[in-house]
């Protein structure tokens, strides 16, 4: 789930080249990088609030949503059971920013230098709720998961370039290509 929502606030993004890595079938690291528009100082600032999000700016967005989904959904969430840092940068930025999140902690906003586009690490998955933890199927089926989701992504947006990685092997790279 956690990559799902990630990978689609990348297409969100307008990437057109995203990359995941895992770690432990993701319970040690999902790293997710793009080259989507970015996000912007406030964008950042407000990225892991509940129910924020920079997908709707008036009431008459709220009839003509097309996105996959809205960021305040999903990393408030996640940042309340695991590590999550943020770099984004905007196309034509001087700097980009990085935002370093751990639970029952004050959020860090730190300028960066990087390249258009976001990366987003999430870090021990769970380390702060053994219970949940213990729920996790094991490796294999979370990597299947995972696996099974980022191809699904692969096969729906044909035109955008996937690659997938587990450690240090590659599972795939998807190229742009018609279905």
């Amino acid at each position: 789930s956690v990559v799902k929502e990630l990978v689609e606030n990348s297409i969100d993004a307008n990437a057109t080249d995203i990359a995941v890595l895992i770690r432990q079938s993701g319970k040690q690291l999902i790293h997710i990088v793009d080259n989507g528009s970015g996000m912007s100082k406030p964008d950042v600032l407000v990225a892991l609030k509940r129910h924020a999000t920079s997908k709707i700016k008036t009431a008459d967005d709220l009839h003509k949503i097309q996105t996959l989904g809205f960021r305040g959904e999903a990393l408030a969430s996640i940042a309340s059971v695991a590590n999550v840092e943020i770099r984004t940068t905007q196309q034509g930025a001087q700097h980009g920013w990085k935002l370093l999140a751990e639970p029952l902690k004050p959020e860090v906003l730190e300028p960066v230098q990087q390249e258009q586009g976001t990366q987003i690490f999430i870090r021990n998955l769970f380390y702060n709720i053994p219970a949940r933890k213990k729920f996790l199927r094991s490796d294999i089926t979370e990597f299947r998961h995972i696996s099974d989701t980022m191809m699904k992504f692969a096969l729906s947006h044909p035109t955008l370039h996937f690659t997938f990685h587990d450690g240090d092997s590659l599972i795939f790279d998807v190229k742009p290509d018609s279905l």
